[in-house]
Order: structure tokens, then C-alpha cells, then sequence
């Protein structure tokens, strides 16, 4: 089963925890949070290594 795209930019567990939870919301404010998260924590995560399992 493959990867959303997204876990290339997101790389901690918590963080992918965090952005399932903010992609199911529904209404054009969740979707903006979302859109802010997704950049705070790809600038964040940048110079991590990947945690997936495999």
C-alpha cells in the first residue's frame, strides 16, 4: 500500500497523526489550517530523515 504524497514533506509520526486528524475536517477554514500546517511542519520536518516503516 503506498504512502500518501504528503509523508514526503511531513516525516514524524506525530505530525502525520496530526494531518490525517486535519484532513478529515470539513468547511474552507479547516482546509486553510490544513494548508498552514502542511508548510510549518514541512519547513520543520526539512532536514529530518524519513521515519516510514519499511
Amino acid at each position: 500500500m503506498s504512502q500518501p504524497a504528503v509523508h514526503r514533506w511531513i516525516k514524524t509520526e506525530c505530525g502525520r497523526a496530526k494531518y490525517a486528524d486535519l484532513a478529515q475536517r470539513p468547511g474552507p477554514l479547516a482546509k486553510l489550517r490544513l494548508g498552514w500546517f502542511v508548510l510549518i511542519a514541512a519547513l520543520r520536518d526539512w532536514r529530518l530523515p524519513d521515519q516510514s516503516d519499511g
